[in-house]
């Protein structure tokens, strides 16, 4: 009889928990996943949160043995240190440590940060009655999200392989392609972007092995 895994990854439908589940199906760590559909409000259910223990009841969390971790980069970075252990997702030399490390971060302080506004934005105000408002919001918004997508279609561009850092998979493909695949899903301000690099890559990364069997154990979709 097979034991239990020790991780157990909480896994909120459509959200950056794919990136934990990658992670996990890169590594060939072994996970349970306690799964929440998204209510009519866009959160996990009262039970799920309940489940996860913590104040917040955020996704994505796992829990390790007595460990309870969320916010994914917090994951990431804890799965790497543990489980990693030849260093592949996140190398020990430099540059190249600092350059994946420098995606990691701008997969949440670049990308979500000046996407995520638009979004809320339009779920404060929907109906045709702001329509006028939210396309100009979008407008003003979209050119820093905009100026991201170019920097990371540039840099795609100078990259010495299919990924963003060379020829190897990293942690900075996981962490950026969620923020890429979720902006370009829900139009945040990426309408009328042409970033054929970008568009390479995605399809790139979702043929990966590892990628399509966290897809098909967690049921992800957006």
């Amino acid at each position: 009889m097979s034991s239990k895994p020790a991780i157990t990854l909480f896994f909120l439908q459509a959200s950056r928990a794919i990136r934990t589940a990658w992670l996990l199906e890169e590594l060939r760590v072994p996970y349970d996943v306690v799964f929440s559909e998204r209510t009519d409000k866009g959160l996990g259910t009262t039970e799920f949160k309940n489940q996860i223990g913590t104040k917040l009841g955020k996704s994505p969390a796992i829990k390790d043995g007595d460990l309870t971790i969320q916010e994914s980069i917090a994951i990431s970075d804890y799965l790497c240190e543990k489980y990693d252990t030849a260093s592949r997702l996140i190398p020990t030399s430099y540059p190249e440590r600092a350059r994946v490390r420098e995606w990691i971060a701008a997969s949440e302080a670049a990308f979500c940060i000046h996407a995520l506004p638009i979004l809320y934005f339009k779920r404060a105000f929907p109906g045709e009655e702001h329509e006028g408002l939210m396309q100009e919001a979008t407008e003003k918004m979209g050119h820093a999200v905009k100026g991201d997508f170019d920097w990371l279609e540039e840099e795609l561009g100078k990259s010495s392989g299919k990924y963003l850092c060379g020829d190897k998979l990293t942690a900075a493909d996981i962490m950026v392609q969620f923020s890429v695949q979720f902006i370009l899903a829900r139009k945040m301000g990426t309408e009328g972007g042409n970033w054929k690099n970008v568009q390479r890559w995605m399809k790139d990364m979702e043929k990966e092995d590892s990628y399509q069997r966290a897809v098909k154990k967690t049921g992800y979709k957006l």
